[in-house]
């Protein structure tokens, strides 16, 4: 007897280096390894149809900016790498990098390279991608824009609201930097996430943590609630590039 029926759906597997700074590390979480952006970014896309394994690695660190993951440096990018090359022999699914920086280059002093301009932001970002294509030819790079900051942030690094309007600057140059791709590399280099911005700028009393700083309480971590709606941002924007 012939039965007809449908094919059950593939699923894609998804392997993602989240690339990023003390927010992607999940600074200010209570239990970062549990609560962090990458960790709730990775729970939701579990639960999307269509989507099987996902697995990462959360290589945020506190205070670093796109300079010290230029390769030249030799000081970030060989540990994003590392995390990479982790997956490198797994042909089943689908290498991801998810890239927010820009909270700390926007400063106006105190992280390395500090403040950089909106151009120099672009280039660094530019070759950190192109490296990562030419070692990952078949991965996919999704950018998501640095979310807001209060206008006052100021604690081991100065940023206030020039370093806000600088934050703000990096917006076009993302959006120019990916079209540039799409148009020479189509397929490889996405926009991910810029919506988050504006929900963090509105929500920030209920989803940033208030921290003590030389300009009074600041708010530029994201808390546990806070943590799981930026995930759920980014991995809708990993979404689109799928």
């Amino acid at each position: 007897m012939y039965c007809s029926g449908t094919t059950p759906e593939k699923k894609q597997n998804l392997n993602i280096i989240f690339i990023g700074n003390s927010i992607t590390a999940g600074a200010q979480i209570n239990d970062p390894v549990q609560d962090a952006p990458p960790v709730k970014a990775s729970e939701y896309l579990r639960q999307q149809p269509g989507i099987g394994l996902v697995q990462f690695s959360n290589q945020g660190v506190s205070g670093c900016t796109t300079l010290d993951y230029l390769p030249a440096t030799a000081t970030l990018f060989p540990h994003a790498v590392e995390a990479a090359d982790k997956f490198k022999g797994d042909k089943n699914s689908q290498l991801v990098f998810s890239i927010m920086l820009g909270t700390n280059d926007s400063a106006i002093k105190g992280p390395h390279g500090a403040p950089v301009s909106p151009k120099q932001y672009r280039t660094n970002l530019k070759v950190i991608i192109d490296n990562l294509l030419l070692l990952y030819p078949e991965c996919k790079i999704v950018l998501h824009r640095p979310i807001w900051y209060s206008p006052n942030t100021y604690n081991g690094a100065m940023y206030l609201l020039e370093g806000l309007k600088r934050l703000e600057s990096y917006l076009p140059e993302l959006k120019s930097l990916v079209a540039d791709y799409v148009s020479n590399s189509p397929g490889r280099v996405y926009i991910g996430d810029i919506e988050a911005f504006e929900y963090f700028k509105q929500a920030y009393q209920t989803d940033l943590t208030p921290e003590e700083g030389n300009a009074g309480t600041f708010y530029l971590h994201p808390n546990k609630k806070g943590a799981q709606k930026l995930g759920i941002f980014w991995a809708q924007g990993i979404l689109k590039a799928l």
